[in-house]
């Protein structure tokens, strides 16, 4: 009933305005991929998947109403989904799975703000904390209520909270959605090209065998960019602690750090930085709720941080030109013991032939030392974005 609310209210809403003009979008997102994974002690995986997400958007006045929904087939499935019980392979997070994606009502009748109410999707900053996790075929999305405002002049404002998690793993799964009492809160200001914002995440997770995820973060992040003669110099930097909250079975707090600095020129942009998910006492930084494919490495060792923590050092060159390169590589070590986990390699190429179309080829290349195993990846993906 909470999802199907939001529709109902837009109804009414978008028949009482009735002498305002009616605006109608359509959402078409389609994406074929192949993904491939060499995974010591596993047999090799191979996964072709279809994903299809259709829907509509109706603006009236200051209303709009959104439906979409999401469909994943796999059309070869020799991979673990982690709902087909094909264990023996390694893990490919893209069940099939037929759902409500997003489901909203969008109210913008208050001076420079904006009230999300129903399924929707939340990627706030770069996504290391809260994303739609993009990269799998199934998205993230969350039953929330949202407030983004920028009434207060220089300060804007995001509040979010959500009641349930919808997350990638579909209808099959036991944690299809996970419900809890989430908050995001967010308030930023920004003097010319530099950017700052203070923010609070209280991720409760109330399903059995995702306790330990519950934590409050506090946390701060500032970013900016520098003329420097024919280049341009990017920085960026994070500081957040964490604590165990609600129902967690954990007694830890852990420190997050992130410092980053890019020097680009014309489309070449060349980047270092060391981000550090500390360990203390029983617990490790975690963020659940994360797109953790963009952090990390793109083999995924690093979605849930070991008990250890987690160092990274990394690099990387991109070319954004009508042909995208992009070539990353990561050292990573144990915040605490000393351990090194192994290093990666990763390198993507990107095409569109035309606005609606994508062609992407991808490959990440993990070299366990003392965490995990070997693994390597490729994938050779196809996107239509109406």
């Amino acid at each position: 009933m909470r999802t199907l609310a939001p529709l109902l209210l837009a109804g009414c809403a978008l028949a009482f305005d009735a002498k305002a003009e009616t605006r109608f979008q359509p959402i078409l997102d389609a994406r074929l991929r192949y993904e491939t994974v060499d995974q010591d002690g596993l047999r090799d995986a191979d996964a072709v998947t279809a994903r299809l997400r259709t829907g509509f958007e109706i603006a009236r006045g200051d209303f709009a109403v959104l439906a979409e929904s999401e469909a994943t087939l796999a059309l070869v499935g020799n991979y673990n989904s982690t709902t087909n019980g094909r264990t023996g392979f390694p893990v490919v997070a893209d069940p099939e799975n037929i759902e409500l994606n997003r489901a909203q009502l969008q109210y913008r009748g208050l001076p420079k703000t904006i009230v999300t109410l129903g399924r929707q999707r939340i990627a706030l900053d770069d996504q290391r904390f809260v994303g739609n996790v993009g990269w799998r075929q199934n998205e993230q999305t969350f039953d929330a209520v949202r407030i983004e405002s920028g009434a207060l002049g220089p300060v804007t404002l995001d509040l979010a909270y959500a009641w349930s998690d919808r997350t990638i793993f579909g209808v099959d799964s036991a944690l299809q959605s996970i419900g809890g009492d989430n908050v995001f809160a967010g308030a930023g200001v920004q003097f010319g090209t530099l950017k700052m914002k203070a923010f609070a995440y209280l991720v409760d997770q109330d399903e059995a065998g995702r306790r330990q995820f519950s934590s409050q973060t506090y946390g701060v992040r500032a970013s900016g960019t520098l003329p420097l003669h024919d280049f341009t110099l990017g920085m960026t930097g994070s500081y957040a602690r964490q604590s165990d909250w609600q129902s967690s079975p954990l007694d830890y707090s852990a420190d997050y750090w992130l410092g980053e600095v890019s020097l680009k020129r014309k489309a070449l942009t060349l980047t270092g930085g060391y981000e550090v998910l500390g360990a203390s006492g029983a617990g490790a930084f975690q963020t659940p709720l994360a797109t953790g494919h963009k952090f990390q490495g793109w083999a995924d060792l690093f979605l849930v941080t070991p008990a250890n923590g987690i160092r990274d050092l990394y690099a990387s060159a991109a070319y954004a030109g009508p042909v995208s390169l992009l070539l990353v590589w990561h050292r990573f070590e144990s915040d605490r013991q000393g351990l090194r986990y192994g290093t990666e390699w990763n390198a993507q190429v990107g095409f569109k032939p035309s606005k609606p179309l994508g062609l992407t080829l991808k490959y990440a290349d993990y070299d366990a030392d003392q965490f995990g195993a070997d693994r390597r990846k490729l994938w050779l993906q196809l996107d239509y974005v109406l």
